[in-house]
């Protein structure tokens, strides 16, 4: 088992940045990729980016690449993603989640492949 907590979210205006944090508790995590994912009011929940188990792989979606980054810390157990330059569009409730990986370098980009997810955190950015 796997429990996910976001938090970060916020109030932020075009340009600026947030950094959200996605506190996960369980023996395993070292076992999981993570994977960051939005929904905006009336729209599906799109992937954002995902970091494998080892923290060497990564992919983000085209709408956000070169602005957001995702990390990993294991004395912490914590995922990371950095958001800069952020744009009206960005405007969505943030998730994390947790996929079992095969090996240390797999990860997922859609969200029946992740078992696990936190409760999403605000993300507004205002003009």
């Amino acid at each position: 088992q796997v429990q996910l907590v976001e938090s970060g979210g916020g109030l932020v205006q075009t340009g600026g940045s947030l950094r959200l944090s996605c506190a996960a508790s369980g023996r395993t995590f070292s076992m999981y990729s993570m994977g960051w994912f939005r929904q905006a009011p009336g729209k599906e929940r799109e992937f954002v980016a995902a970091i494998s188990w080892s923290g060497r792989s990564t992919d983000y979606a085209d709408s956000v690449k070169g602005r957001f980054t995702t990390s990993r810390d294991y004395a912490k157990n914590t995922v990371y993603l950095q958001m800069n330059s952020l744009k009206r569009e960005d405007t969505a409730v943030y998730y994390c989640a947790a996929g079992r990986a095969s090996n240390s370098e797999r990860f997922y980009v859609t969200v029946d492949e992740y078992g696990y997810w936190g409760q999403g955190t605000q993300v507004t950015v205002s003009s």
